[in-house]
Parts: structure tokens; C-alpha cells; sequence
């Protein structure tokens, strides 16, 4: 990674100039702007738009300054929908190091491909920026730990982008869970449901003129451009993506550990593979993982391809205990007794369908809201990346025991896998010369 103090040397002076004075075209926009959280946020391709909604839904209390992206087409089309939202211009740019260079600028939002969440939020709060990333905080298990590290020294708030944490209703049921409603919690299941379609056979073809490739690959080693890449299916690429489970699963899986009061397994077990379609997908389309705790159970049932719904939803969690369950999504939750007979439920509003790939929700309004507070008057987060980044590793696990075919035993401190030399090798990756992300 190229360092803060390397790129502000070579930062345009008369640029950064500029961008600040195309972010001050409103009055409206400056008056009152010490007492709102500024904002630029990274990566504008579908999840931004949800960042663009909560930002807007609290801009009492936060402003987006500066929007960033390395294709021109993305960005533009971006820009022109936040004036639209927001009623004035943001400034934008390609290369996130020159807003990291801004004065201006106190929070970053990130929504990029996976393989730039932790090197970008590393960068930002090393340069003085709080964190907003999305899920999965990291690519892989090394890059969270050194997430959570770099957060600790510089002491820098960064919150993981999944938004249950702040919905109303998951925190009460959760809390009810915790106080005995269905007695002794020990066995939790997420799933997701999805009919993505085939990306077919790409071929390498020229990077078109509105995209900086070698900046969209950033910290990843370098490959040619293939038709098939950008901006979507990259998720499905180990190079940048990590699969529907990281993709989808975090959310799923986050309420399950955090319903049964568990942190990292003891071991993880995966099966599934690439079967509704033969293409470049390199990832699994239908996948089921068990994570095993002494006294409890998780388990993940991911179909990319097939929309066969539970519970007649695209996606949830079951909670099961001693004397009954609870099922919970993003729309409500239903309590059962232990015959599996309906006793209460609560609607919180119409769940979000899995073809929705940007994913605008009062949920993430809150999870801006709580950041914004916690920025502003030291509101504790509600999943700062120390919490978040425990349910991604998981996952990432399970990427790794489903590319292995074993059970992966674990050191339930800190989830290194015991014993299997050939495994750790996926416990980090390879960077781009000069792209490393450094404590």
C-alpha cells in the first residue's frame, strides 16, 4: 500500500483546491456543516446508493462532501443522483488518497469489491478518517485481524456495515433470546435464496476508456480485463469476491452467533459446488456449512440459483432452544413453542427481497445514525469491526474448509486452523507489489 505521507507529497495542491471549492457550491451545504459529520464515501456501484439514502435520512447530523470511484460512467451517474437526493453538489474524484488527503473530510463510507474493504478502511483511518465499511470488512482472516489492529492504534471508530445490529426489533428479540424466552439457545440456521442467472464464458478484452483497471485491482495481483469482470460478478471471483456466504451470509450468520452468545467455532464443515450452471463462476452456488461450539450449533444453507423459499422468505435465521424457537428477519420476527406452534409475532416492515442488490432499509438509516452518534458524542457502535469481523471470519472459514473438502479444526481464540498447514495457506493472500495493507 502506498503510504499516506507518499501520496499527500504527490497530491496536487491546485486539485485538492478545487475539489474542496466544488463541495462549497451551496451555502446551504456549508452553514452548519462543524456540527454535521462530513462524509465521502468509496465504491458507487449498487450498496451506495443504500449509503447515499441513510446519509440523506440524516442529514441533520452528517453531509457528503466527496464521492470516489475509478469509472467515470459509475461515478458520474452517482454524482448526478446525490445533487438530485441531497439538493447540492458533492465533489467527485477517482483515486480515494486525494480525499484522504482532505482536511474536510471526517468519515469514509466504503462500498468497493471486497478485496479493497480492509486495505481502503486501513488507509483511512491511518490518515484520520472514521471507517463506515461494508460487509464483509475483510477479504480474508488476516486482513480482519489486521483491520481490528490498526483500529486499536489509532483509535479511529469503524463500523461494519451490517445493519441488523440496528434494528430495533432484532435487539429485542436477540435480548429476549438472552433472557430465557425459548429457554436454553443451541441451535441456530441462516439461509439465503437467490436466482442469480449465468455469467457465462468471458474473454479478455480491452479495459473500455471510463475504467482505471489497475486502479480497481488495487491491492489484488494484477490480471487482463475480461468481459465478464466489472462491475457485478467480480463477487465471484476468489481474486476480489468471497461468495454468496460473505456476500449474503454475514447477515444471517452475525444474528445466529450473536442470538446463541457465541464467538468463533471449535470447527467448521462445508459441501456444496458450482451445479445449476457450468461457467466462470468460481465459487459454489449452492452451499451448506456447520460450525460446531461445545454446546451449540450454527448452520448456513446458501442457493444462489434456486428460489425455494423458508418460512415463504428469500432469507433469515431460526433460533431453536430448550422450550421453542424464534425465526427473525429483516421484516419481523415469529416466536414458536417447542411443537413448532406459532405463538406471537412482530412485523417491522416489509423484508427486503434477495433480488434487491442495493439493499435501501430503515436498518441501515439507524446503522448510519448509531455511527454519526458515536462519531459525534461517543455513542458506542453497535457492530464496531472488532464484532463484525468475528462472524466474516467464520465464513471465510468456511470458504476455505469448502476449497479444502475437510472439517477444519480451530483455535477458538483467534480462528487459526490447528494442524493443517496446506489450509493456512488461505488464512491470508497475495498483494499487488506496493499494495500491501501495513499495522
Amino acid at each position: 500500500m502506498v503510504t499516506r505521507r507518499e501520496f499527500i507529497e504527490t497530491l496536487s495542491v491546485g486539485t485538492a483546491g478545487l475539489a474542496i471549492a466544488s463541495s462549497a457550491k451551496s451555502y446551504g451545504q456549508i452553514l452548519g456543516s462543524n456540527d454535521r459529520v462530513t462524509f465521502a464515501t468509496f465504491g458507487l456501484n449498487g450498496r451506495a446508493y443504500a449509503h447515499l439514502d441513510s446519509l440523506n435520512a440524516n442529514k441533520a447530523t452528517s453531509r457528503l462532501a466527496h464521492v470516489c470511484d475509478v469509472d467515470s460512467i459509475i461515478l458520474k451517474r452517482f454524482a448526478d443522483r446525490a445533487e438530485q437526493k441531497l439538493g447540492y453538489p458533492v465533489a467527485t474524484h477517482k483515486d480515494f488518497r486525494d480525499v484522504l488527503a482532505l482536511k474536510d473530510v471526517d468519515a469514509v463510507s466504503i462500498a468497493t469489491p471486497d478485496h479493497w474493504h480492509t486495505p481502503m478502511a486501513i488507509a483511512a483511518m491511518q490518515a484520520g478518517k472514521h471507517v463506515y465499511v461494508e460487509k464483509p470488512c475483510s477479504h480474508n482472516p488476516a486482513e480482519g485481524i489486521m483491520l481490528v489492529e490498526v483500529q486499536k492504534k489509532t483509535g479511529k471508530l469503524a463500523q461494519m456495515g451490517n445493519q441488523r445490529r440496528s434494528a430495533p426489533h432484532i435487539i429485542e428479540i436477540v435480548d429476549k433470546i438472552h433472557n430465557g424466552l425459548i429457554g436454553r439457545a443451541y441451535y441456530a440456521k441462516g439461509w439465503y435464496s437467490n436466482v442469480r442467472k449465468s455469467i457465462g464464458f468471458g474473454k479478455e478484452a480491452p479495459v473500455p476508456d471510463h475504467l482505471d483497471w489497475d486502479l480497481w485491482q488495487g491491492p489484488a495481483p494484477r490480471t487482463a480485463f475480461h468481459d465478464n469482470y466489472q462491475p457485478y460478478n467480480w463477487h465471484w471471483f476468489r481474486r476480489w469476491g468471497t461468495g454468496e456466504t460473505l456476500n449474503n451470509g454475514t447477515h444471517e450468520i452475525d444474528v445466529a452467533r450473536w442470538a446463541l452468545g457465541v464467538d468463533l467455532p471449535n470447527s467448521v464443515t462445508s459441501s456444496g459446488g458450482r451445479y445449476a450452471f457450468k461457467d466462470d463462476w468460481q465459487f459454489y452456488d449452492t452451499l451448506v456449512t456447520s460450525f460446531e461450539y461445545d454446546d451449540a450449533l450454527i448452520s448456513w444453507e446458501g442457493k444462489c440459483c434456486n428460489g425455494m423459499k423458508y418460512y415463504g422468505r428469500d432469507r433469515g435465521t431460526t433460533v431453536m432452544g430448550t422450550t421453542g424457537s424464534v425465526f427473525v428477519d429483516g421484516g419481523g420476527y415469529d416466536i414458536y413453542d417447542l411443537n413448532g406452534k406459532m405463538i406471537s409475532q412482530l412485523s417491522a416492515g416489509k423484508a427486503a427481497s434477495s433480488a434487491d442488490l442495493t439493499g435501501n432499509d430503515g436498518m441501515t438509516d439507524l446503522h448510519f445514525a448509531n455511527f454519526i452518534a458515536a462519531v459525534q458524542k461517543g455513542e458506542k457502535l453497535n457492530s464496531p469491526v472488532a464484532v463484525g469481523n468475528v462472524a466474516v471470519t467464520m465464513l471465510q472459514l468456511s470458504n476455505v474448509a469448502w476449497i479444502t473438502q475437510r472439517e477444519l479444526h480451530l483455535d477458538p481464540s483467534d480462528g487459526k486452523i490447528k494442524n493443517d498447514a496446506e489450509a493456512m495457506k488461505l488464512w491470508g493472500r497475495e498483494y499487488e507489489s506496493g499494495w500491501a495493507p501495513k499495522v
